[in-house]
């Protein structure tokens, strides 16, 4: 599997996402960084494709009867194996083309990775997390290559990541507020929405959008993953609450 980046021949709406990735700093990205020692290193692919319904992003869910994060929507992705490489070169690259292939059944020979965002860091996993960006040139098939981790894979239209009617903050119990979208009939949150709202919002993306519009984490809220967009917008609408 390839581990190089190709910043070039990327379509033009793609440019403002590969300039942002480019030149954002960790601390735009996150307030989560990681520790100068520890962690284990791994790699996330956000990956931009192109369909009838315009550019979009491939996600999968995390299968339920997993331990953690389980039915979350989130990018193909996991920690780095000693065949990737160096953390500190190639190898978040080769793991997120790895994972995704062992994920959805991708093509890596498809994607072209066109940059890669700063090391992040997941506190309650101590995962240092590098999100790799890539351009699905050449589509092929995905689908959930084994049920017991992946529950579904699915692709959502870059206009319903922007639409303000589909974004809100969640409250996790533990207080922190953190960004949300409702679309496809999920709830996506925690660090994959993080990723996503920075992206968007540094590459210019991003369209004006009602900040104060909070809800909690929920079980209502985790059980979108199963539900239908009327649900999605009917939790960011009715139960819409300001801090």
């Amino acid at each position: 599997m390839t581990a190089r980046i190709e910043r070039d021949g990327l379509p033009p709406w793609l440019l403002p996402v590969r300039d942002a990735a480019e030149r954002v700093r960790p601390e735009q990205l996150s307030r989560f960084l990681p520790p100068a020692e520890g962690g284990r290193a791994s790699a996330v692919l956000m990956l931009f494709g192109e369909s009838a319904a315009g550019p979009d992003l491939l996600l999968i869910e995390r299968a339920r009867s997993l331990r953690s994060h389980a039915g979350q929507p989130s990018f193909p992705g996991g920690a780095l194996d000693p065949e990737d490489g160096d953390p500190a070169g190639p190898g978040p690259v080769a793991a997120a083309l790895r994972e995704a292939w062992e994920e959805t059944g991708l093509d890596p020979a498809g994607v072209q990775v066109f940059a890669a965002l700063p090391a992040l860091y997941i506190p309650v996993s101590r995962f240092v997390v590098t999100p790799v960006l890539g351009w699905w040139r050449q589509e092929s098939p995905v689908a959930p290559v084994d049920r017991c981790e992946t529950g579904a894979v699915f692709r959502v239209p870059i206009a319903e990541l922007t639409d303000p009617a589909n974004r809100a903050r969640l409250r996790h119990p533990s207080g922190h507020l953190g960004p949300a979208f409702a679309v496809g009939g999920r709830l996506v949150w925690g660090f994959t929405a993080g990723v996503i709202d920075r992206v968007l919002h540094h590459s210019g993306l991003e369209l004006p959008w009602d900040t104060s519009r909070t809800v909690d984490l929920s079980d209502e809220a985790i059980e979108l993953a199963q539900g239908d967009r009327d649900r999605s917008r009917a939790l960011l609408g009715g139960d819409a609450r300001t801090p």
